[in-house]
């Protein structure tokens, strides 16, 4: 078949389920490629702190959409959906199939339901904006997964966020042809114990270093220094808290974290549900329906 006729596959679920393991599976069995929808994986020199895919998962199969900035450069949903575009177009026309992996949910609906997004000043979004009360904007920002400013009370600080996103209409009633969205469910035991793990291994390993050295080039006021584990390590390493406070305080972390992206993508029709060990079985489903058609 065309190598347009590729369908996209999406994987879905929230922090610590499993995405990257099944995905590189399914991708190095199938031909595929990886495009990566974490909103932290973007920055570059934050590796251990934000979970990517370790170096040796990455030249297993071919990644996308990793260390694309600098922690103090903006990149908006409206870049990633420009940039993830560019890879599956690209992916398809050498007849592979691009794998949609992540949990950042707005990331994610921004491909699939093709968002349309304005420019960095939008007057009608402004004017909707200036409209609405600081409880709406929390709220807003709430609804279309956009983390609050730190001052979540200030409307300008609000509304600044808002169109640093640049979100003008969001639609999920026509999915992009040729895609296929699966979600991972997971027990809540066994992804709180999957957290506790990843945590243990992040600050047996290098999460120290890697801190400093962000600290030395960049200010903890920046959004991507402020939205990873970074504020917790330093204050270890300045002696605010000790290594089992850091601990935790990362685990409570994640599993807000956890819960935000569980919310976000529940509210998604098209997602297919599917504890991990079924998800294998269901794409090869997919896929052989695809290569009939």
């Amino acid at each position: 078949m065309a190598a347009i006729g590729k369908p996209l596959i999406v994987i879905v679920g929230p922090t610590a389920s499993g995405k990257t393991g099944i995905a590189i599976k399914l991708a190095k069995k199938y031909g595929g490629e990886i495009i990566s929808a974490d909103s932290r994986a973007i920055y570059k020199y934050m590796d251990i702190g934000t979970a990517k895919p370790t170096p040796d998962e990455q030249n297993q199969v071919q990644h996308w959409g990793i260390d694309l900035v600098e922690p103090n450069e903006r990149f908006t949903v409206a870049d990633f959906q420009k940039y993830a575009n560019t890879k599956i177009a690209d992916i398809r026309a050498r007849g592979k199939i691009p794998f949609l992996v992540g949990g950042s949910g707005l990331y994610i609906d921004g491909v699939i339901y093709d968002y349309e997004f304005g420019d960095d000043v939008n007057k009608n979004l402004r004017a909707k904006l200036e409209k609405m009360s600081v409880e709406d904007l929390q709220k807003y920002c709430r609804v279309n997964n956009i983390n609050p400013p730190e001052n979540d009370k200030n409307k300008r600080y609000l509304m600044r966020e808002i169109e640093r996103q640049g979100i003008v209409k969001n639609n999920r009633k026509h999915i992009r042809p040729d895609t296929t969205v699966v979600g991972i469910t997971t027990d809540k035991e066994e992804l709180q114990k999957r957290i506790a793990d990843r945590a243990e291994q992040m600050f047996n390993g290098e999460i120290e270093a890697e801190t400093q050295t962000l600290a030395k080039k960049y200010s903890f006021d920046l959004e991507s220094m402020k939205s990873n584990i970074y504020p917790i390590v330093w204050r270890m390493i300045n002696g605010e808290i000790s290594r089992d406070e850091a601990v935790s305080l990362f685990q409570i972390d994640d599993w807000h974290l956890v819960k935000k992206q569980i919310t976000w993508f529940r509210r998604n029709p098209e997602i297919k549900w599917l504890p991990l060990d079924e998800i294998e079985r269901y794409i090869f489903g997919i896929l052989c329906d695809s290569n009939e058609q």
